[in-house]
């Protein structure tokens, strides 16, 4: 009887028979000659070369003894001290991390710093936590500065006119539901004027309304009043400040406006808003006559717009940009941004009114009103304000502008 035959084992690298004493168990469990092997500079274990790790100490570490190591992101070496890279896929190994820089503001290594005004470098997430570009260019200055140390030389500053960014809490005057919140923009000649107009106003509002720089404006500043009822508006509001100004210099003209923010608590229901809407949007002639401003890119009567007003009596605020008639983007307010700025008191009181009247003539509309009595069209809403004296402003201006009929 021929005598049994046992195979050879194979060595699973080179996939070949070979003597058992020729073979070696390496660290991953597997069968491989001993000729070629390396070892792991830490537990001795042999094992394949492509089965090692090279650390940043120049040794070769098995995949288990490398539990408590990390691998760089750049140049793939393992490491203990692993650093953070904002803008990094991965973070990487000290040597590998003293190729980026450092951002001045945060202190952390970025892959991208960007310049901001006064030669410091930041990185892209405190660009957009704390910075802003420059009204007049696009310099990074900090969120309350308006213009870069090159511009603020061009344009005028004064302590008491915050960045266009500067939004206080708001301060109620008068009795609702309908509060107005109005911004009159107001521009001045020439830069040795700035201070003096500034004072003069700061003078003259006291709490009832503050200061903002705007990008629209170059030499000048917006006026801003905290919520205010009509009523309180008429009675409380310097209304002898413009005629001061405007004895000073100061002037207004088609790049300026007057915007008002309407309370979207101040209307009954989403049907009340929406019939204001529509309503303003149906009258679209007659309101920019009365506004002295037609075609405005900063106040457009879109088609658009006008089609999602129901949606917007709801809340909802998907637009065409906030440079519409009424922006509908605050999320507390309806913007009505439809009126050219002045100094005049009665063309200013005469947009508040208009404001205050539109919404109080919508509220109680009823269908009788639009099906028999044409109540949409503005002969009926002129006729309803002439029976209304606390709108005197309003019918003035209406008639000084030939739109009161």
């Amino acid at each position: 009887m021929p005598a049994s035959t046992v195979a050879d084992p194979l060595c699973e690298q080179r996939s070949s028979p070979v003597r058992s004493e020729e073979l070696t168990i390496t660290v991953d469990g597997a069968r491989d000659c001993a000729d070629g092997l390396s070892r792991c500079d830490r537990c001795t274990t042999e094992a394949r070369a492509d089965t090692l790790a090279r650390t940043v100490d120049d040794t070769l570490l098995c995949l288990a003894c490398l539990t408590d190591w990390d691998r760089c992101g750049d140049c793939a070496i393992y490491t203990r001290d692993i650093r953070t890279v904002i803008g990094a896929a991965a973070d990487v190994c000290a040597e590998c991390a003293s190729g980026y820089e450092t951002c001045n503001d945060c202190g952390e290594l970025a892959t991208d710093l960007l310049p901001v005004d006064g030669d410091n470098r930041v990185c892209e997430r405190c660009e957009d936590k704390n910075y802003h570009e420059c009204s007049d260019c696009f310099t990074l200055v900090p969120l309350d500065t308006t213009y870069c140390d090159s511009c603020a030389d061009t344009y005028p500053t004064h302590p008491a006119v915050r960045s266009s960014y500067y939004t206080p809490v708001p301060q109620f005057h008068g009795d609702g539901p309908l509060f107005l919140g109005m911004e009159l923009e107001i521009k001045t000649p020439r830069n040795r004027d700035y201070h003096n107009a500034v004072d003069t106003t700061v003078t003259h509002v006291g709490d009832l309304a503050y200061l903002k720089t705007d990008g629209s404006i170059t030499c000048g500043f917006e006026l801003v009043t905290h919520p205010m009822s009509y009523q309180y508006a008429l009675q409380h509001f310097p209304w002898q400040l413009l005629g001061r100004l405007r004895l000073l210099g100061r002037y207004t003209d088609d790049g300026v406006g007057i915007h008002v923010h309407l309370s979207r608590a101040g209307f009954s229901s989403p049907a009340h808003a929406y019939r204001w809407l529509k309503f303003v949007y149906r009258n679209e002639h007659s309101v920019t006559t009365l506004a002295r401003r037609r075609d405005s890119e900063w106040a457009e009567f879109s088609p658009q717009q006008r089609s999602n007003a129901q949606d917007y009596a709801k809340g909802g605020q998907a637009g065409y940009g906030r440079y519409q008639a009424i922006n509908v983007y605050p999320e507390h307010t309806f913007e009505l941004r439809v009126f050219a700025s002045s100094l005049h008191p009665q063309q200013v009181q005469a947009a508040l009114a208009f404001a205050a009247a539109s919404v109080e003539y919508t509220r109680g509309l009823s269908a009788a009103d639009i099906a028999r009595r044409r109540g949409w069209e503005w002969t009926a809403f002129t006729t309803w304000v002439r029976s209304r004296p606390d709108y005197s402003p309003l019918l003035a201006e209406m008639e000084a502008l030939a739109c009161a009929s």
